[in-house]
């Protein structure tokens, strides 16, 4: 003899639940709405702005790595802006023409370059923590109206007298809906900011990479000037 197992919930008997669920639970299934909307816009936004700027980083890395001079590279480094390596180059290059095209203080220019990679992963990492909100209050704020919807259950059954479980089911099934919300909420929430977080490691890391292939070449270029003269950055 087969079970007969339940059909899962079609989306009409979903919203039969949320619409005959109490006050409560309808206040925290509107938070978790508010949180899971809020939670995807950013996921959604910080999602394509990353994709674009491993984008550019490539392309401009290859540009960096072909041009003859920095100058040459200052010109076009505006069409690969979405790029972070590009705020990092513009903090050296900026360092190194104040002091007059040559680099007479490398460290200050490493430090230009380390303040500029700082700032873009600020930037990079803002609202970040919201998902990190997100996937840590979510399921509690489920919880609770989960725990609420079970007491007003149980509290019905006292009233009514009827302790069968056909009587405690419609309402603890009501219940257990935002439960099911907070976790919805709170899964895609985790999984991005684990995911973006790691990307974040990995920009970090390129831009560090980079900062040293930018002080080989003015390391460079001072060690040539000692030999020949070199016109100052226009």
């Amino acid at each position: 003899m087969a079970h007969i197992l339940p059909a899962a919930y079609t989306g009409e008997e979903i919203v039969n639940l949320v619409t005959q669920s109490g006050l409560v639970a309808k206040i925290v299934l509107l938070i978790l709405l508010a949180f899971s909307v809020f939670s995807w816009s950013i996921i959604l936004s910080k999602w394509s702005a990353l994709k674009r700027a491993r984008a550019q980083s490539g392309r401009f890395l290859r540009a960096f790595r072909k041009a003859n001079r920095l100058q040459d590279v200052s010109a076009v480094a505006e069409q690969f802006k979405p790029s972070p390596l590009v705020a990092v180059f513009d903090g050296g290059y900026e360092e190194l023409r104040r002091q007059g095209g040559i680099a007479r203080n490398v460290t200050s220019v490493q430090r230009a370059m380390q303040i500029a990679s700082s700032e873009e992963l600020s930037k990079n990492e803002s609202r970040l923590s919201w998902l990190a909100t997100t996937g840590s209050v979510a399921p509690f704020v489920g919880l609770f109206g989960t725990v609420w919807g079970i007491i007003d259950a149980f509290h019905g059954l006292g009233t009514a007298g009827a302790a069968t479980l056909r009587a405690v089911a419609p309402g603890v099934s009501e219940a257990l809906i935002t439960t099911a919300a907070g976790l919805f909420a709170a899964i895609p929430a985790v999984i991005a900011y684990n995911q973006f977080t790691q990307t974040m490691r990995e920009f970090g890391a390129r831009m560090d990479d980079f900062s040293l292939e930018f002080l080989n070449v003015v390391e460079r270029d001072r060690d040539a000037a000692r030999v020949e003269p070199v016109r100052e950055l226009r």
